[in-house]
């Protein structure tokens, strides 16, 4: 049976509703805050005005934070559905000492207005393609995938999904209730839960320990079929990589996303270092094409520190090399990268650099 076309006014209006375009307008509003387990929450928001985000599952925001100690900027993947436009989601979990989330979590309210760049990420699944899923992850890093596993179900996607959760213990699991109603509507997916301990619960369906080869073979018989694609703390993901090497997977299969957000978190905002060796230093000319803007910027520094002492405001996230945040096209000139897997070697022959992990070795144009 035909479907009908929708009303003219709905038409209408998705038709002269625009995408979000942090360049134009970076304010999103918080608009509302769940409690997803005792240390976690879900922040949804939108723009300042009616519009649509355009994202892929498994890519994230940049935020900027204010600290008191000063600006710091912190990504998050989104944990939403990329087939519900309207709004984007984030779910946070609050770090020992990291400055990020318990500034969320302690300052963010419905109504508060934070400032973001995005979305960014290349860490997102093939959703034309027909290939089984394993879906494996622990601890936060289920947000990626969470949002891949809710735009299949929105797509009305019936492919065949294995989704593996690993968490401390029960009243640890992110998205519980939501992954049980998923794996019960949807005939294709499958999920098995994993907890080191069980605290409280009495009567815990689920497997207990940590994630081994024999559970692995148990729950996934066939993965040797299925697309692998892998987010946690990093301990989780080697274990992972190791697991899959031994079984004999193919890992040009494998995905995994390539930073670690937990890590991250714990560190301190940046702070620019002050150098008085009472030397004269050389320094390059960094041209932001964009913007004409010029910086200068020793060889000592990246350009990403350079636009910071500058008062400039670029995406970045990690600093690390790590996330890609701050991947941008070199148009001309020369720069010593020392990265830490946040950049394929394609894009650094096609001219993409990381600016938090690049010092210039020449004057240099960069398209921002």
């Amino acid at each position: 049976m035909l479907l009908q076309p929708p009303p003219r006014d709905v038409r209408e209006f998705e038709a002269v509703l625009p995408e979000w375009n942090p360049d134009v307008d970076d304010m999103l509003v918080c608009r509302q805050v769940r409690e997803e387990t005792h240390d976690v929450k879900t922040f949804v928001f939108s723009a300042r005005y009616p519009c649509q985000f355009r994202f892929r599952p498994g890519q994230f925001l940049t935020f900027d934070l204010p600290l008191e100690g000063g600006m710091i900027q912190r990504c998050y993947t989104i944990s939403a559905s990329a087939a519900r436009p309207f709004r984007a989601t984030i779910t946070v979990k609050r770090v020992p000492r990291g400055p990020g989330s318990n500034w969320l979590h302690d300052n963010l309210k419905p109504g508060s207005e934070i400032r973001a760049v995005g979305p960014m990420g290349e860490f997102v699944p093939d959703l034309f393609s027909e290939k089984k899923w394993l879906l494996l992850s622990a601890g936060s890093g289920i947000t990626p995938l969470m949002s891949m596993a809710r735009t299949a179900a929105d797509l009305g996607d019936d492919r065949d999904i294995i989704f593996l959760h690993a968490a401390r213990s029960p009243r640890d699991i992110i998205f519980r209730q939501e992954l049980d109603m998923m794996a019960r509507q949807q005939e294709g997916m499958r999920l098995a839960l994993i907890c080191e301990s069980l605290s409280e619960e009495k009567s815990w369906p689920g497997l207990t320990g940590r994630l081994s080869n024999v559970m692995l073979q148990l729950i996934a018989p066939d993965l040797d079929e299925r697309e692998v694609y892998c987010c946690g703390p990093e301990p989780f993901m080697e274990a992972v990589r190791v697991m899959l090497v031994e079984l004999g997977y193919d890992m040009e299969r494998y995905h995994q996303e390539s930073f670690d957000f937990a890590v991250m978190e714990e560190e301190e905002p940046f702070e620019m270092p002050v150098v008085d060796d009472g030397v004269e230093h050389a320094t390059f000319r960094v041209e932001l094409a964009r913007s004409g803007q010029v910086l200068e910027c020793g060889p000592d520094m990246t350009i990403l520190n350079a636009a910071r002492a500058a008062g400039l405001r670029l995406p970045s996230s990690c600093a690390r090399g790590l996330c890609g945040s701050c991947k941008s096209h070199m148009v001309s000139g020369s720069v010593d990268m020392k990265h830490g897997g946040g950049i394929r070697q394609r894009e650094i022959d096609q001219g993409q650099i990381l600016l938090c992990c690049s010092r210039p070795t020449s004057d240099v144009v960069i398209d921002r």
